[in-house]
């Protein structure tokens, strides 16, 4: 491939990692985003405005005013499972191919929903500030109570690759396990519920669905009222997934007990004065659902093999 033939790769971000990153620059010239922040809508058509082929991240807003700024582009590779971030509907209308990282995290994730769980239902991050606070001054039986784990009731909302592996874990600390899904099917890991069924016999409440525009909200108020009082919500799916202000109202009302969140509707979100981080009851982690070395790292090798297939002019090995 000469100079003049070399594809045009935006990159929306200054480095990533990966074992493949450092080869980018192989497949075609590198025009890259200079900061950790994403770039905003005129930034990416600034950036991505002659290239070919774009490298982007989740949360990097590849809207339809940016596919049409970007006239040649032929192929956006997502360093990402989710791509809720991406207007694929109009990059398909535009003829533009969009791959992502499907699988790669499920396993990881999984770990962290259960640091979730055993963080919210048993309070290990307030014990720790507790501890930490010199406030540990007596051992009464009555010093940080929390709710049991282990044989208790998970409903897993979303029954793909993820809700599988969590399904997995759960069996290792002895709980019933049921799943709701547009697959009614059961497995030898858990067994359907509907939905409502679901809410209300459950323990803990994770969530693993995709965010569309079926889901957006998809916990809401009456969801919340179905739970009961001891219950946990776990989500580390995407933020809008739970109306945020009903699901503060159950925690400060203590209609619910407890959740562990690794998402919010707004991310980042550097406001540390946000209701959420106010409660006692609420674990919430800056979305590090997938933050392994091993994971992110193939998480962008993958995406970097979608661009160099496309290059090789073969097929694209995870598109949507």
């Amino acid at each position: 491939m000469t100079e003049l033939t070399q594809p045009i790769i935006a990159v929306t971000r200054p480095s990533l990692p990966g074992a493949r990153f450092k080869e980018l620059g192989t497949l075609g010239k590198i025009k890259s985003w200079s900061e950790d922040a994403p770039p905003s809508v005129p930034q990416l058509v600034d950036l991505a405005g002659e290239a070919q082929l774009l490298l982007c991240v989740n949360g990097d807003p590849i809207v339809d005013d940016v596919l049409s700024g970007c006239p040649s582009l032929k192929v956006i590779a997502l360093a990402s499972a989710g791509y809720d971030s991406v207007d694929v509907a109009a990059a398909r209308r535009r003829g533009i191919a969009v791959t992502n990282t499907p699988g790669i995290l499920n396993e990881t994730v999984a770990d962290l929903t259960f640091a979730l769980i055993l963080n919210a239902r048993r309070g290990i991050f307030s014990a720790e500030r507790y501890l930490r606070n010199g406030q540990w001054t007596s051992n009464s039986l009555w010093l940080l109570l929390g709710e049991e784990v282990h044989s208790s009731t998970l409903g897993i909302v979303g029954y793909g690759g993820i809700g599988r592996a969590v399904a997995r874990r759960a069996h290792g600390f002895g709980m019933q396990v049921y799943h709701t899904s547009r697959n009614q099917t059961a497995d030898a890991s858990s067994t359907w519920l509907p939905m409502s069924d679901l809410l209300s016999v459950s323990d803990i409440v994770t969530l693993h669905v995709p965010l569309t525009s079926e889901t957006r909200g998809l916990i809401g108020p009456d969801e919340l009222r179905q739970m009961k009082p001891s219950a946990t919500l776990i989500n580390t799916s995407r933020g809008a997934i739970v109306d945020e202000p009903a699901l503060i109202d159950a925690l400060r009302e203590r209609r619910i007990a407890s959740a562990g969140l690794d998402v919010q509707t707004i991310e980042p979100n550097p406001d540390a004065s946000h209701p959420l981080l106010a409660l006692d009851n609420c674990v919430v982690l800056p979305h590090i659902g997938g933050a392994t070395y091993a994971a992110r790292g193939a998480m962008v090798d993958l995406a970097i093999a979608n661009l160099a297939a496309f290059v090789a002019s073969q097929p694209l090995l995870t598109p949507l």
